[in-house]
């Protein structure tokens, strides 16, 4: 046997052990695995951004579980089974990718994600309640990556930019109708900060760059330099509440030509 599909099989009977015998397996639900999913996945993001190969390994095999967890729930109720889970995304892919599977011709990855889109839309279609390109963008989504995704999916239809200098000019246009709020003491100050933040987001695609990804490294950036001057600042004896911007800076200032 393939040795895949024999490690599959034992993860299958693993699951089937765990849901007969364990007393916490068997307790669980969809809605209670829901919380732990969503904190497995981040923590493969992590090992993602770090490059931690082996953790990535770790944290793949942790979702993997939870995959056939979900499964393993949905064919006791009799809803479905990973057979049918299985069987849906391989159907799924193929239909999607008429240019290996049919005898669509394309020019480059933008068409392909277009088809994706385009398809997708009419399998939506056949549901008299969805109709929209966006319904496929989860609601629970956080906002910086809702924002990724439905610019993704209304450029998958044509609705975009033509070029990244036009998204620079939005993104000065939107900078300056900010600080004009701002300066009036609007209360659409909010409105108009978010409009900027999606203008970057939009921008950061034109430039190659996940905005999301940016951001964490940036944030991970901070704490390691913070946490540099904390620790310096400690040695010298000296309290951060007790010191001035300008004594922080020289630390932080150090910091920067570390990392």
């Amino acid at each position: 046997m393939d040795a895949r599909l024999a490690a599959f099989q034992r993860l299958l009977t693993i699951m089937d052990d765990l849901r007969e015998k364990c007393p916490w397996d068997r307790k669980q639900t969809m809605a209670t695995l829901r919380p732990l999913t969503i904190e497995e996945t981040y923590e493969l993001g992590d090992a993602i951004l770090e490059n931690d190969l082996e953790e990535v390994k770790k944290e793949l095999g942790d979702l993997m579980l939870h995959n056939v967890f979900y499964a393993k729930i949905g064919e006791e109720q009799g809803a479905f089974t990973i057979t049918d889970v299985l069987n849906g995304i391989c159907d799924k892919l193929v239909r999607r990718h008429p240019h290996i599977y049919g005898d669509v011709q394309v020019r480059d990855e933008e068409e392909v994600k277009a088809n994706w889109e385009r398809i997708k839309l009419g399998e939506k279609g056949k549901d008299e309640g969805a109709k929209s390109v966006l319904e496929g963008v989860p609601r629970g989504l956080p906002s910086l990556v809702k924002a990724i995704r439905i610019q993704d999916k209304a450029r998958g239809v044509g609705f975009d930019w033509e070029h990244r200098d036009q998204v620079w000019d939005k993104v000065q246009e939107e900078l300056g109708e900010l600080k004009h709020e701002v300066d009036q003491g609007s209360p659409k100050q909010a409105d108009e900060l978010g409009d900027l933040l999606f203008s970057i987001v939009n921008y950061a695609r034109f430039l190659g760059v996940d905005p999301d990804e940016a951001l964490e490294r940036t944030n991970r950036k901070f704490i390691r330099r913070f946490q540099y001057l904390e620790t310096e600042a400690r040695k010298d004896g000296k309290v951060l509440g007790e010191m001035s911007l300008a004594e922080m800076d020289a630390y932080w200032e150090a910091a920067k030509d570390l990392n």
